[in-house]
């Protein structure tokens, strides 16, 4: 494929998605598929002979899209929302076509110098204290990572790092793996400090565990993977008082704030205990701006040695929605899982399980685990909305949330009849099954 072609076919791709988007709530939320369904549809080895881009096209719908569950449509409730939007669709086509791998600051310094600003804008946001931002000779500062459960890794293996050293130099006679045979992390049944769990979006008392964890100098990591966005948003921002206390904070701007996957906002008060921990430095990558101390090199801030020009994407939304359009986008969703939760509460047959607080609704019909698994397996059979459950405590219960950028007030309101209606159906069977027992 030459330029031209490219320029014709990257046309007829970008029509492609912008009808795939549009038009995605005709499409059914959740495959018909089996697994290993994909197998049989394609040869069973690559191509000796190159083919066509009309052939590949043709096999999207034919072998793709029958396996898709669509995250983006308005009838998709699961899990937590995965950021879309077209200026972040653009961004990323922008990112694949510079190409760069940007482990240091030579390797590409747009895209060092990119990500440190784009992460001070978005520390600035959320009102994070200064010490979390670069600034022009900041300590600390953000990264992009690839998840919430990587920005977490390297919390841990920062703090290990450092606590390793810290004894070393009370107590030289001790060895490494005898310090680390006595190293103690402290978590709760969700594992770190946490704004907003997957469960139920529960947040902890950061109040209280920042001034213990400082006062025992435990390294405190917070991640507030769905909710941090929400902190864009005044309202909610008190929602992130402690986070003063903490060492290192994170969320991730592709599930709620209009970014594409993936990218993941992690923030330190001191950037030298992570280049303590992950500092590589082999010949090849080293070069004469070190020695200033104004050059950041990413790699030594997280695992991987390589990075894509991720910022790239929070540059475009940031700019193309303005802080006041990310805002009107958080509190759309938190006004429809407050409609949804309004239809549960109508309805005496069902309950609330925890506060609704952002944009997800815990609910369930009241009665057995046994019911509400049957609920659950009548509304993800039918595929008309897509849910997942969780146990709160022992119950378990149906988590319905807010996740499409296009979800309107009538999605909702099919929803719930449609999940009203299932219900219906489902105890009068049930009352009979139960009687004949």
């Amino acid at each position: 494929m030459d330029a031209a072609e490219f320029r014709k076919r990257g046309k007829e791709m970008v029509d492609y998605v912008a009808d795939y988007l549009e038009k995605i709530e005709k499409r059914q939320v959740f495959p018909d598929v089996e697994p290993g369904y994909l197998r049989p549809l394609i040869a069973q080895c690559a191509p000796q002979d190159p083919e066509s881009f009309e052939d590949v096209f043709k096999d999207i719908e034919k072998i793709i899209m029958p396996g898709v569950t669509h995250w983006h449509s308005p009838y998709f409730f699961a899990y937590f929302p995965a950021a879309s939007s077209f200026p972040a669709l653009l961004a990323d086509m922008l990112c694949g076509g510079i190409g760069c791998v940007g482990f240091s600051w030579a390797a590409s310094p747009a895209c060092t110098e990119l990500e440190t600003v784009m992460l001070d804008w978005l520390g600035k946001m959320v009102n994070l204290p200064e010490e979390f931002l670069a600034g022009k000779d900041g300590k600390g500062g953000g990264v992009i990572q690839g998840s919430a459960s990587e920005a977490t890794l390297i919390a841990l293996l920062a703090a290990r790092t450092k606590t390793i050293r810290q004894v070393q130099s009370e107590k030289p006679e001790l060895t490494e793996a005898e310090i680390m045979g006595r190293l103690v992390a402290y978590a709760s049944d969700q594992f770190c400090a946490t704004l907003g769990t997957t469960p139920c979006c529960s947040f902890d008392k950061l109040l209280e565990l920042g001034p213990i964890c400082n006062k025992e100098n435990i390294w405190m990591h917070i991640d507030a993977a769905y909710a941090g966005s929400a902190f864009i948003c005044p309202e909610f921002r008190h929602l992130l008082n402690g986070v003063e206390f903490a060492d290192s904070f994170n969320f991730n701007p592709h599930k709620w704030l209009l970014v594409n996957f993936d990218c993941s906002a992690m923030w330190v008060k001191k950037r030298s205990d992570l280049i303590g921990a992950f500092k590589l430095e082999p010949l090849y990558l080293q070069h004469h701006h070190q020695e200033s101390g104004l050059v950041t090199d990413y790699r030594h801030w997280q695992i991987p040695l390589g990075r894509r020009f991720r910022s790239l994407k929070l540059w475009f939304v940031l700019r193309m929605y303005g802080v006041k359009g990310l805002q009107e986008h958080i509190r759309k969703h938190i006004r429809l899982s407050h409609q949804f939760e309004h239809l549960v509460l109508q309805d005496e047959r069902f309950e609330i399980c925890a506060k609704v607080v952002l944009g997800l609704v815990c609910f369930r019909l009241k009665g057995s685990n046994e019911l509400n698994e049957a609920l659950l397996k009548s509304i993800n059979g039918a595929k008309k909305i897509h849910l997942v459950p969780c146990h709160l405590r022992e119950k378990f219960v149906l988590r319905f949330a807010i996740c499409s950028r296009t979800v309107e007030s009538t999605h909702i309101e099919f929803a719930w009849q449609h999940i009203s209606q299932l219900a219906t159906d489902l105890l009068k069977t049930w009352v009979q099954n139960h009687h004949q027992q």
